[in-house]
């Protein structure tokens, strides 16, 4: 079992920025891939971005250029420097990571993420 701790989140007028951490342990030599997911009230789970083992980053179209996931492999963390914030990216922020077949995967508790307008 791989655990994830999130941290980073918080309360954000719009325009302004956050960064999101997510530092895993154990078991940590089945990560593959490391991203940030969302879930806004009423709304399904989405992809925000992911990258992989070997630095390829997936992002969702509505972050693009606002949203940059990076990831120290040496610490096993992840990061989501998310600039530009809208209300809209309101929602509670779910660290993920997933083997190289996505097979097995691995959640972190959640950190909320509020922008006000």
């Amino acid at each position: 079992q791989v655990q994830l701790v999130e941290s980073g989140g918080g309360l954000v007028q719009a325009g302004g920025s956050l960064r999101l951490s997510c530092a895993a342990s154990r078991n940590t030599f089945l990560i593959n891939t490391m991203g940030w997911y969302r879930q806004a009230p009423g709304k399904q789970r989405e992809l925000v971005a992911a990258i992989s083992n070997g630095g390829i980053r997936n992002y969702a179209d509505s972050v693009k250029g606002r949203f940059t996931i990076s990831r120290d492999n040496a610490k096993n963390t992840v990061y989501l420097q998310m600039n530009s914030l809208k209300p809209e990216d309101t929602a509670a922020y779910y660290c993920n990571a997933a083997d190289s077949g996505g097979r097995i995967q691995f959640w972190g508790q959640g950190t909320q993420v509020t922008v006000s307008s």
